[in-house]
């Protein structure tokens, strides 16, 4: 087991949401202040200094033309990380290598990274975000097969050592690809790919990848989960190690039940001012048919729009694990009990106004009083045991939760 400690770099010194149409795109950025700015980039960096010190990993993002993300470019921060800091792993998740113009400055970018960081680097490739088909100026049609077009170059550049080869795709084209540097784990980093339902996993299976899942909830994990063990199996003729799964949930940690919710309060801003309208997170061509529909008769939640914002909701959901180190450890433990198990974390651990110190010993009882216990609970379990004993596992969702237990029906 391990756990990426995670923030999006937010700007979120911003004024009433009344007053702008949409946090992602067009909020003008008048709305900056490039000292303010400063500011923020570098508290950020000191977090993941610590997160380093405290013995965990590291993982970061990037968007583009939005106040919920600040870095519109994550391999820029990746490579001051890989300087900054002695000992975690290094996760971007991800390069949007589907909107990238020349997927081969991303595979130069990577390798750099990893040969300054001596081979720390876990690469991550993502599709995008729909909001950003309209900056990128791309059509979002097709979207994943380009991804996959891209992730196709950049493997055979990484593991290419005899000279220039040329590369000829449907989107993307190459000319005497000869990568300088290469890379400096052998054949290539870990690669890393997001999914975000049953569809896309037999590819991220059947290359062996991990197959990361952000927010799914107790409503959508084992679909996905079990999605990937089901072509894992099948394609390879063993089951998927639980270092293959990853899971992006909100962790506060505190001492006391009153002081956990209200920082888990300060945390929530990431989804509550997450405003985006559908024009944005819905673009023509982007979801399936289907999909599309729902999301525009109200029936789902187009990417950057929360079904649900209150902090009990995303608790029932699985969304977010707040509370005291015996209470997270316990709702990380039901949900993965129920998702079948995964060996890694991906703990969003600050957004909006939650402040360093609050940062910081959340962070510290987590490193403390929770990670060992979830080590543990991984090195005695089973894969194929564990992901047999959750299919009779039923959840009940959507109720409040006083962040303690979840209630079962075997």
């Amino acid at each position: 087991m391990r756990t990426y400690w995670f923030t999006e770099d937010a700007y979120h010194r911003l004024p009433d949401s009344d007053t702008y149409e949409s946090i992602r795109v067009n909020l003008p950025n008048s709305n900056f202040d490039p000292e303010t700015g400063h500011e923020l980039y570098n508290w950020y960096l000191d977090m993941w200094g610590m997160a380093d010190e405290m013995g965990l990993d590291i993982m970061n993002n990037e968007h583009h033309q939005t106040a919920t993300c600040m870095v519109p470019s994550a391999p820029l921060m990746l490579a001051i990380l890989a300087r900054e800091t002695k000992k975690a792993r290094l996760l971007i998740l991800g390069n949007p290598i589907a909107n990238r113009r020349n997927p081969l400055r991303v595979a130069e970018e990577m390798a750099m990274i990893d040969v300054i960081s001596k081979g720390r680097l876990e690469c991550g490739f993502v599709r995008g975000v729909p909001y950003e088909a309209a900056p990128a100026n791309r059509i979002p049609y097709r979207g994943t097969a380009r991804l996959w077009e891209a992730h196709d170059m950049i493997l055979k550049a990484w593991t290419t050592h005899d000279g220039p080869f040329n590369f000829e795709g449907r989107w993307f084209h190459g000319r005497q690809i000869n990568l300088w540097p290469r890379p400096y784990q052998q054949p290539h980093p870990p690669v890393w790919i997001t999914m975000g339902g049953r569809g896309s996993t037999e590819r991220v299976a059947g290359h062996k990848h991990v197959g990361a899942v952000f927010l799914a909830g107790y409503g959508r994990i084992r679909e996905i989960f079990d999605g990937y063990r089901e072509d894992y199996l099948k394609l390879h003729g063993e089951h998927a190690p639980f270092d293959r799964l990853a899971y992006l949930g909100l962790v506060y940690v505190a001492d006391d039940e009153k002081t956990a919710r209200e920082g888990a309060e300060k945390l929530l801003w990431y989804m509550k001012a997450n405003k985006v309208p559908v024009k944005w997170s819905n673009p023509p061509g982007y979801h399936p048919p289907h999909i599309a529909a729902m999301i525009m008769k109200g029936q789902r939640g187009g990417a950057g729009i929360p079904l649900t914002t209150t902090l009990d909701e995303q608790l029932a959901r699985g969304n977010m694990f707040a509370g005291t180190p015996d209470q997270v450890f316990e709702q990380l433990k039901t949900f993965w009990e129920y998702s079948g198990g995964f060996g890694n974390m991906l703990m969003m651990g600050q957004a909006g106004f939650v402040t360093h110190a609050e940062t910081e010993r959340s962070m510290r009882l987590y490193v403390d009083e929770v990670f060992p216990r979830l080590k543990q609970l991984e090195a005695d379990s089973d894969p194929a045991e564990t992901w047999e004993r959750s299919k009779a596992m039923k959840v009940i969702q959507n109720v409040p939760l006083d962040a303690t237990t979840l209630d079962f029906v075997r």
